[in-house]
């Protein structure tokens, strides 16, 4: 009797090819060899540090990232798809990032880890610019935490992005701005409009209109150093704006923009809420029903729901 052989292809019964007989064997690593480069590339996404992660965004949709020089703060842009004289151009203002390791301890680096604002601009059709703020993903040897905690919204910034404003204008020959402030980018697009002449119209999303009545609701101690919006109503009362705020956010309340509104008085001021968006949540699908609404009251008593989220219409209440 021969000796039994454990890789002979005869059994007892039908004859069986060897590779058939190790197939689901060769099927079976190659869904782990599938399974481990799906792991790999998340871990490789996860390491990528925040200005690699933007480059790797606007490489996808053809963009460039550029550092605007300055003497105190260089500044990253994305800038416009193509270059060409455009009437308006509309600027993404970035958020406070990543401003704090802990609930009291500044971080190091400012740059935002979600780079909502940043998919915002790369996903709008229309002219546009994303503005990064000081110290946020291109450090320099003037930055220090105070810069991105409490004067993150001093003269000193303000001045910083309306300088680099004034070196978009002049590279795109634009005579306008629309200013899209994010979280604490709102704060900034505010001021900005209040110092500025060519600030046309302001909006917002999730944005923090007044500093000062946010760290009030928040029982926070006052931002020292930075300046408050509404100490600029009589300027900004003449400005559009359109303010969207989330219901769900507990980050900047919504009530955050009645107290605004109610201290501004201006016909000229919307607030729309989005119901069920958080502070990080709901803006991508939101933002793209909104961003080409423009600001005038037969628009607004038109628009009063918002398919902003993928199981249907989401109510809004406009102001």
């Amino acid at each position: 009797m021969l000796p039994f052989n454990p890789l002979s292809n005869i059994s007892h019964g039908n004859p069986q090819p060897m590779s058939n007989r190790y197939a689901p064997y060769s099927q079976a690593l190659v869904h782990i060899g599938k399974a481990w480069l799906v792991v790999i590339s998340a871990l490789l996404v996860a390491c990528q540090s925040p200005r690699e992660a933007l480059q790797h965004l606007a490489d996808a949709q053809g963009r460039q990232v550029e550092v605007l020089p300055g003497r105190a703060f260089p500044l990253l842009v994305l800038t416009p798809h193509a270059a060409g004289n455009h009437t308006r151009l509309r600027v993404y203002l970035e958020g406070d990032g990543h401003a704090w390791a802990t609930a009291s301890q500044p971080s190091l680096d400012p740059s935002p880890h979600n780079l909502l604002v940043a998919r915002l601009a790369l996903a709008d059709p229309a002219p546009n610019a994303y503005l990064a703020r000081p110290c946020q993903f291109v450090m320099s040897a003037a930055c220090r935490p105070e810069l991105w905690t409490n004067r993150r919204f001093s003269q000193d910034v303000v001045t910083r992005l309306s300088q680099a404003l004034d070196q978009l204008k002049q590279r795109y020959g634009n005579q306008e701005f629309e200013l899209v402030g994010y979280s604490g980018g709102a704060a900034l697009a505010l001021l900005l409009a209040a110092q500025r002449t060519d600030v046309t119209q302001v909006q917002t999303l999730a944005g923090n209109l007044s500093p000062r009545l946010w760290a009030a609701m928040k029982n926070l101690s006052p931002l020292d150093g930075s300046l408050e919006p509404l100490d600029y109503r009589s300027q900004l009362a003449s400005v559009p704006q359109r303010h969207l705020v989330g219901t769900a956010d507990q980050i900047i309340p919504a009530t955050l923009a009645d107290k605004y509104q109610q201290a501004l008085d201006s016909y000229l001021s919307h607030t729309v809420r989005i119901d069920g968006a958080s502070h990080d949540q709901g803006w991508e699908a939101a933002w793209s029903e909104w961003l080409e609404t423009p600001l005038t009251n037969e628009a607004w008593q038109k628009k009063t729901t918002v398919d902003h989220l993928t199981n249907g219409k989401v109510p809004l209440i406009a102001n």
